[in-house]
C-alpha cells in the first residue's frame, strides 16, 4: 500500500490560496492536482469529517452536526468524542479489509476516542474537582501521550479554542504528527490543523489582518509536506468548509420564547433552557439549526414561524431534509439554514443579567449550541490581563473562581459557515500530489472517501460509486 497523508487545513478556500500562502501556491501550481469540494450540509466539523472519511451523507453515518438532541436523555450534547457514535465504516477500516498490514494515525480529526485506527491523538482536558480545567490530550496507545508532551510540552489546550487561540495549537499537532511517523510509520494519517478557523470567524475572510494567519498555516503545511514528501508519501491537502462574511446573528430560541415554545428553569436569579420540557427549541450549530418539536402536530405551525423569522433561508420538514441527505433520527423535526450573512446564536435569555453563568465563560459541553464568541474576550473588561492573572492564581490555590470574561455581543462575529455558498470560491478544497490523478473542477463531499483509498493504492470490490460518475479521468 501507498504511504498517504491527509492534512485538514480547516478553512482554507481557492480565494485564500495565494493570499499570502506563497508555499501553497507554488506547490498547488507546480505539484498539486485540486479540486472545489462540494460541501455537505451541515458544513460544520464534525458532519464534514465524518462524511470524508465514511463516504456516506449523515442520513447513513448519523453525525448530523458538531452536536444533537440526544432524545433519550432529554439533553443537548456536543463535541462528544466517542467514535462509536459514527454510525458507517470508516476509510481505515476499508483500507484494513484490503491489506492487513495497513496501519492509521488519527492526528486530531473529531470523533478520535475509542476508534479502530492503530495510532491517535485528541484534545482532553482535565477535569478538577475544585472547578480546574487542566490542558492535556488523550491517545491511543496511552504512552504516545508522555512521549508527545515530554518532547512537546503539554498540549496548548487554551490556543487550541477561547480568546487565546494561535498557531501554537496547530503547530502542535503537526509536530506530534511528525514523532508519530517517526516512531510507527503508518500507511495513512490524517492531520487537522484548525488555525484559519479562528481570525476567519473573528474577523471575517475579507479582513486584512488574517494574512498573519495564512503566513502561519502556510509555514506550518510547508513542513509537513515536505516532511511527508521525503518519504515518498502521497500528500492530499483538503478542507471541511469554507468562512463567509456575517453580520446578522439570528436568535431562533429567543423567538420561541416569545411564543411560549421554549421552558426555563430559574436557579439563583440566572435562567436554564430545560430542553426535555419545552415545546420547541432550537440547536444552533453555525449557519444550520435544527429545531425538535415536542407535539408533531404542531411542526407546519413552527415551521411557518421560523420561515417568517428575518435571517432564515431555508425551513426543512420531514422528507424534505433528504434534500441535504439529512432524513437520520438525530435530526430536528426541522431543520433550518440562514441566509447568506446570517448565522445561528443558541441565545435564549432576554435579560444579559439571567444569562447563566457558563454563557460568559468558554464551556463548550454546557452550552445548547455552538458559540463562536468563546474566541473573543469582552472588551468592556478593563485591566483584562491583571483581572485574569488574578483568577488563574486563584484557580492555582484551590479556590473554586469562573473565568467569566467572555461577552455577550454575537454582533462580533464576522464569518461563519454551515450553509453552502454560492460560489465555489468559498468551498473546501481537495489538492494532491498524486501525479497521475486528474481530477474533475468539482467533486462531492462524499468522494473523498473513495479518493484517500485511492491514493493508498486500494481497489475495492464495490464500485466506486458517486467519484467514478463525475470523475472518469481518476485513474
Amino acid at each position: 500500500m501507498q504511504k498517504t497523508v491527509v492534512i485538514n487545513v480547516v478553512g482554507l478556500t481557492q480565494s485564500l490560496i495565494g493570499r499570502h500562502t506563497p508555499f501553497l501556491a507554488e506547490w498547488t501550481e507546480k505539484t498539486a492536482q485540486q479540486a472545489a469540494i462540494h460541501p455537505v450540509l451541515p458544513a460544520v466539523t464534525c458532519a464534514a469529517q465524518a462524511t470524508y472519511l465514511t463516504g456516506k451523507l449523515p442520513e447513513e453515518h448519523g453525525i448530523v452536526g458538531n452536536g444533537w438532541y440526544f432524545r433519550e436523555e432529554c439533553e443537548i450534547k456536543f463535541w462528544r468524542q466517542s467514535n462509536k457514535l459514527v454510525q458507517a465504516q470508516k476509510v481505515w477500516e476499508a483500507a484494513r479489509a484490503a491489506d492487513s498490514a495497513f496501519t492509521c494515525a488519527n492526528m486530531g480529526w473529531w470523533y478520535n476516542m475509542y476508534s479502530t485506527v492503530d495510532y491517535s491523538l485528541t484534545p482532553r482536558p482535565q477535569y478538577l474537582a475544585d472547578g480546574r480545567k487542566l490542558p492535556d490530550c488523550y491517545t491511543h496507545p496511552a504512552s504516545l501521550r508522555d512521549t508527545l508532551q515530554k518532547e512537546l510540552g503539554t498540549f496548548p489546550l487554551f490556543h487550541y479554542w477561547g480568546p487565546k487561540t494561535s498557531i501554537k495549537s496547530s503547530r502542535w499537532i503537526a509536530d506530534a504528527s511528525k514523532i508519530t511517523d517517526d516512531l510507527y510509520d503508518p500507511t495513512l494519517t490524517l492531520i487537522y490543523l484548525p488555525h484559519l478557523d479562528y481570525n476567519l470567524q473573528r474577523l471575517g475572510p475579507g479582513d486584512p489582518r488574517i494574512a498573519t494567519d495564512l503566513q502561519e498555516i502556510d509555514a506550518v503545511c510547508a513542513d509537513l509536506i515536505k516532511f511527508y514528501e521525503a518519504r515518498n508519501a502521497h500528500v492530499i491537502v483538503l478542507s471541511e468548509y469554507g468562512i463567509s462574511e456575517v453580520h446578522q446573528p439570528v436568535h431562533l430560541n429567543r423567538v420561541f420564547r416569545a411564543r411560549g415554545l421554549v421552558a426555563l428553569r430559574e436557579e439563583r436569579g440566572l435562567e436554564l433552557l430545560d430542553a426535555g420540557a419545552s415545546e420547541a427549541f432550537a440547536v444552533a450549530d453555525h449557519q444550520v439549526a435544527h429545531v425538535y418539536v415536542k407535539n408533531k402536530d404542531r411542526i407546519e405551525e413552527v415551521k411557518q414561524l421560523l420561515a417568517q423569522v428575518p435571517g432564515v433561508e431555508e425551513v426543512l420538514a420531514g422528507d424534505e431534509r433528504d434534500k441535504y441527505g439529512l432524513g437520520h433520527d438525530r435530526c430536528g423535526e426541522l431543520v433550518v439554514v440562514a441566509s447568506k450573512h446570517a448565522w445561528f446564536t443558541y441565545y435564549y435569555w432576554l435579560d444579559d443579567r439571567k444569562a447563566p453563568d457558563f454563557a460568559r465563560t468558554v464551556d463548550i459541553h454546557k452550552k445548547p449550541g455552538y458559540d463562536p464568541v468563546e474566541i473573543f474576550a469582552d472588551p468592556k473588561i478593563k485591566f483584562l490581563l491583571p483581572l485574569v492573572a488574578g483568577k488563574l492564581v486563584k484557580k492555582k490555590l484551590g479556590f473554586r473562581t469562573l473565568m467569566d470574561i467572555i461577552p455577550l455581543d454575537a454582533t462580533l462575529v464576522k464569518g461563519s459557515h454551515g450553509r453552502i455558498p454560492e460560489t465555489q470560491d468559498e468551498w473546501p478544497v481537495f489538492l494532491s500530489n498524486k501525479k497521475e490523478l486528474s481530477l474533475p473542477a468539482g467533486i462531492q463531499a462524499t468522494d473523498v472517501f473513495q479518493l484517500i483509498l485511492h491514493h493508498l493504492d486500494v481497489r475495492l470490490q464495490q464500485k466506486a460509486g458517486h467519484l467514478q460518475q463525475v470523475s472518469p479521468q481518476v485513474s
